[in-house]
């Protein structure tokens, strides 16, 4: 066992400094050397044999029971150089990865009853470990860094600000926000464009933390928020917004997806779209992703996309790629996590807390390391709806910047 370990860890970790010491106790490093040295420890036999029949899976599971450690540094530190490799995957893994991928459609097909399960797996957790990394918002997705040293509460608004201004809104607007998190969006959009607001989710968690938020603050009549798929909503809306709800759609409902903002979309109205994407192509979600984290989810690539936008008779205006936004968001998400640790594990239990640990790193790495991104694509049903160049988008946002500073806006969950 020893000897195949060595044998193919060698072959795939070919930059940076990795000791492994294996369940035997014999050592062995691979790597050119450069960068930190990370010393990892196999405890058990078993641990050796998954990583080498199921590489993919094996490590976020056998680091969550404590069977493969990092003995100095972190995971996220291990996970850098594993992810940084000229292979993104092990050569002995890619005949698994050729089944998944064949098998993809099956694991996305996301139908009503489906999709509302997937979405509790995850997001109907105890509301408190949320609170333990994200900002004061309960912004859950890629926040917008205007400076390399702004605070995550500071890049979460300037993200929401982003958003309004490519949506161009005018008081009394009817918005649709699909997928409406803890309501931190679309409360934004209420309380600074004078837009009435209707938030669609599946989880019933955030359903009830948002309209507590919308009461807390005097939004209910321009506020709402219903648990309801986005297929069943009735229109129209002269404004739609998504922002990370797009990835649990699947590939088989992209259609499904933008024909139906299509026909809730006025004629005149603008769509934002803000989501995860691949850089390289289509590919297949990570196994212990899929089943530990988001079950159903998948990060699409352009190629997917965009021929799902031109079947629904949408027009692309802008598209906007905003390449390392997600892996300062998710350092900034894991050290607070880690600050935070040992109130995960008093919520659940240490496997529990390495989970989310293993979640939030491998999720940072993927973004730093490999081919993932977000990107926003701005959509209407004609020309002439949005201006020719994005001049407007600076003097939008600085008209914003003068409306939060007078309302002073800090947005609470209900009760914190």
């Amino acid at each position: 066992m020893d000897r195949l370990l060595r044998y193919f860890l060698r072959q795939f970790i070919r930059r940076g400094a990795m000791t492994f010491t294996t369940a035997r106790g014999e050592k062995f490093t691979c790597g050119d050397g450069t960068g930190p040295h990370i010393f990892t420890r196999f405890l058990t036999a078993e641990a050796e044999l998954r990583i080498l029949l199921n590489p993919e899976l094996a490590l976020g599971e056998t680091y969550m029971e404590g069977s493969f450690v990092v003995e100095n540094g972190s995971i996220a530190d291990a996970l850098a150089i594993l992810m940084d490799q000229p292979d993104v995957l092990p050569g002995w893994a890619k005949p698994q990865w050729l089944l998944r991928y064949l098998a993809r459609h099956l694991r996305q097909f996301n139908a009503r009853g489906r999709a509302r399960n997937n979405v509790a797996h995850h997001y109907d957790l105890d509301g408190r470990l949320y609170s333990l990394f994200l900002d004061s918002d309960k912004q859950y997705s890629c926040a917008y860094f205007e400076t390399p040293d702004m605070a995550l509460d500071d890049a979460q608004l300037a993200k929401k600000r982003h958003i309004a201004a490519k949506l161009l809104i005018r008081p009394r607007d009817q918005i649709l926000d699909i997928g409406s998190g803890w309501g931190g969006l679309g409360l934004y959009l209420a309380e600074t464009t004078g837009a009435n607001v209707t938030g669609v989710t599946l989880s019933t968690e955030q359903l009830q933390v948002s309209n507590a938020r919308a009461a807390e603050k005097k939004l209910a009549q321009s506020a709402k928020f219903v648990l309801e798929d986005y297929r069943d909503i009735p229109g129209p809306f002269d404004r739609i917004v998504s922002v990370g709800m797009f990835e649990h759609v699947g590939v088989d409902f992209y259609d499904t997806y933008f024909k139906r903002c299509a026909e809730l979309l006025t004629e005149d109205g603008v769509m934002l779209l803000h989501s995860i994407g691949r850089s390289d192509g289509p590919d297949v979600t990570n196994p212990w992703i899929t089943k530990y984290i988001f079950p159903g989810g998948y990060i699409p690539a352009l190629s997917e996309v965009l021929p799902s936008i031109e079947r629904a008779g949408l027009l692309v205006c802008d598209i906007e790629i905003l390449r390392l936004h997600y892996a300062e968001t998710l350092k900034a998400w894991r050290e607070r996590f880690m600050a935070r640790r040992e109130e995960a594990i008093q919520l659940y239990d240490e496997r529990f807390a390495r989970m989310w640990e293993f979640y939030l790193a491998c999720s940072e790495m993927a973004f730093r390391k490999q081919n993932l991104m977000n990107f926003q694509i701005q959509l209407t049903k004609r020309q002439g709806v949005v201006p020719i160049t994005r001049d407007y988008l600076a003097r939008e946002e600085d008209r914003l910047r003068g409306i939060e500073v007078g309302n002073k806006p800090r947005l609470q969950i209900a009760g914190e």
